[in-house]
């Protein structure tokens, strides 16, 4: 027996999508397939390059290769089903298909703030600790940074989500007024009161990276702080240095914690910042992080 059945009668969901305008919608799709298509190429292109370059083995670039990785799977999960959506004009997503998605991005989503943190500690390591970085930051470490805590990490942050959604009891019309499935969404569909539910699931997501965002803007405070006795050549570097992780972490972060810390109510807005940090931000972070090494 599957283990992906509805506990209600609801099989399907309708996704209202981005706009319900024809014309538009081809357009989009364009548009949008262009994106999805440069975020995996320049993605993969990253990892590429940094495996086959030997000058490129400091563990930054180690983390930089699993955080290209995360943000081409992420955009996978969203981008070509709202592409077949544009295209086809319908937006149909089975129960099991819905919890999957919701399952499938949070664990990416959460494993993404993981290497964030790991980077951040990285240049921590780097600019305040440069004699020790290099026997603190071995091989072996990284590793287990990457596969053991951030993996699991984000399976755990993952797994609370998919609990609270698999128990939800749905009303009909089971209408999704987004282009995903989106957990708060699927609060508003429920038959029950679900407002205490939505309070526990923003503190899990919202209030988490709400946290974590504050704790990395710490640690950047202080990796800048500890350089003032270096004088303005010493600031150029670390700012060099720390740019692009501050400039994504932004970018990740803020979008994130506007979606996902008001439990309760939703804004038509929500679209598009959802849209900004799951479809553009994965195009942005190879960009920013490629220029910054040019510089």
């Amino acid at each position: 027996m599957d283990l992906l059945m509805p506990s209600n009668n609801v099989t399907e969901f309708v996704l209202l999508g981005i706009m319900q305008n024809p014309h538009l919608q081809k357009i989009l799709f364009i548009v949008f397939l262009l994106i999805f298509l440069f975020t995996m190429l320049a993605n993969m292109l990253m990892v590429i390059t940094i495996s086959l370059n030997l000058a490129l083995s400091a563990p930054m670039y180690f983390f930089l290769t699993y955080l290209s990785c995360i943000d081409a799977l992420f955009s996978s999960v969203t981008t070509p089903k709202m592409l077949i959506d544009l295209l086809y004009q319908r937006g149909t997503i089975s129960w099991g298909g819905c919890m999957t998605q919701i399952f499938v991005e949070h664990f990416l989503g959460g494993s993404e703030i993981i290497i964030l943190v790991v980077m951040a500690y990285d240049r921590y390591m780097a600019i305040c600790k440069p004699l020790q970085y290099m026997i603190i930051m071995q091989q072996w470490l990284c590793q287990f940074l990457v596969v053991v805590v951030a993996w699991l990490g984000g399976i755990l942050h993952a797994t609370v989500q998919f609990v609270f959604a698999f128990d939800l009891i749905f009303c009909c019309p089971s209408v999704i007024d987004h282009f995903r499935c989106d957990f708060f969404s699927l609060l508003k569909l429920a038959c029950s009161d679900t407002y205490r539910l939505g309070v526990v699931v923003a503190a899990n997501s919202g209030g988490m990276r709400l946290l974590i965002f504050f704790m990395l803007l710490i640690s950047y405070i202080v990796i800048l702080s500890s350089l003032k006795p270096h004088g303005s050549e010493g600031w150029h570097n670390a700012l060099s240095t720390c740019g692009s992780h501050f400039t994504v972490m932004i970018l990740f972060f803020v979008p994130c914690i506007f979606t996902y810390t008001h439990p309760v109510a939703t804004y038509p807005v929500d679209n598009l910042v959802t849209m900004f940090f799951a479809i553009f931000t994965p195009m942005l972070n190879p960009i920013i992080y490629t220029v910054e090494t040019l510089r």
